[in-house]
């Protein structure tokens, strides 16, 4: 089977957990459903699924588990992204083993590396594998941007390293990979809220979050953007802008395991350490927030 393009709607896909364990029942359940709702591909084991605190075994067992529930019906990336360059080659690596269309990666956090040994990193794990990596800007987590000079040397030296997914926040950094790299350079909005301006000036998707619950709706607003129609899309987002806002009222995922624990989509909304459960107050905004979309 022909797979669909790295683009469209894309779920960064939770963990379930259930009494501190990895719940695979209602992983399972979870990836039929998006399936079901149409989705263009999913991320097991990025950040909305907790994967600093998954260990390297919960990791590829979660990505294994992703890889044989979709069956290749649509495309699995799997979030292989580390602090450490070993460990981001090693996860990619197994990844791409274990039969992964692509991979998230993530700049490494904390540490804060210069323009230089952030395009090492990069190099190392695109020399891990021939499949496509999509390079993960979110300097509000990781404390660095991947600078579009970086962006553009990766882009020049490997042909696997074409996709970006920008968790900026700017609408202007968008149009600044689109003026370096045009074509050359596929831009995913990493922010839910941000996915209609972001395709205004050429995006050409979203992996979301909010799409773990919506995916038709997020599905919806990414197609009504890919053909141009942008006053209908405007519309829809108006009418989601809500609950992409509530999604993130606490760190994420907690207040998204939340919303689809409630739609019985997995058995609990559980979270590891240092998150934990969202409080009464919130989880009763968010209850609110999801009545008035009839969910």
């Amino acid at each position: 089977m022909k797979l669909r393009p790295l683009t469209g709607t894309i779920t960064a896909l939770v963990t379930p957990f259930l009494k501190g364990q990895v719940d695979y029942a209602s992983l399972k359940k979870l990836v039929a459903y998006q399936i079901k709702g149409g989705i263009d591909g999913l991320v097991p084991v990025g950040t909305t699924g907790e994967s600093p605190t998954l260990s390297h075994e919960e990791h590829m067992d979660v990505i294994r588990a992703v890889i044989a529930e979709t069956a290749g019906r649509v495309p699995v990336i799997a979030g292989t992204g580390s602090n450490s360059t070993a460990e981001a080659v090693e996860l990619t690596r197994l990844s791409h083993e274990a039969g992964a269309d692509a991979m998230l990666v993530v700049a490494p956090y904390y540490n804060k590396p210069g323009p230089e040994g952030l395009f090492r990193h990069f190099c190392a794990v695109a020399e891990a594998t021939d499949k496509p990596i999509i390079l993960y800007s979110i300097p509000g987590r990781c404390g660095i941007e991947i600078g579009i000079p970086v962006v553009e040397r990766l882009r020049a030296k490997y042909s696997h390293v074409r996709w970006i997914k920008e968790a900026g926040g700017s609408v202007d950094r968008v149009d600044q990979l689109k003026q370096a790299m045009g074509a050359d350079l596929t831009v995913l909005s990493g922010d839910d809220s941000l996915t209609v301006p972001f395709m205004s000036v050429g995006a050409e998707g979203v992996i979301s979050v909010a799409s773990n619950l919506l995916v038709k709706e997020v599905g919806q607003l990414v197609r009504l953007c890919q053909a141009n129609d942008f006053a209908k899309a405007g519309k829809l987002h108006r009418q989601l802008y809500p609950i992409f806002k509530t999604m993130f009222i606490e760190p994420n995922p907690v207040p998204v395991k939340a919303a689809v624990r409630r739609a019985g989509l997995i058995v609990s909304d559980e979270v590891r350490a240092p998150l934990c459960e969202l409080s009464k107050a919130n989880a009763k905004i968010l209850e609110q927030t999801l009545i008035s979309l009839g969910k």
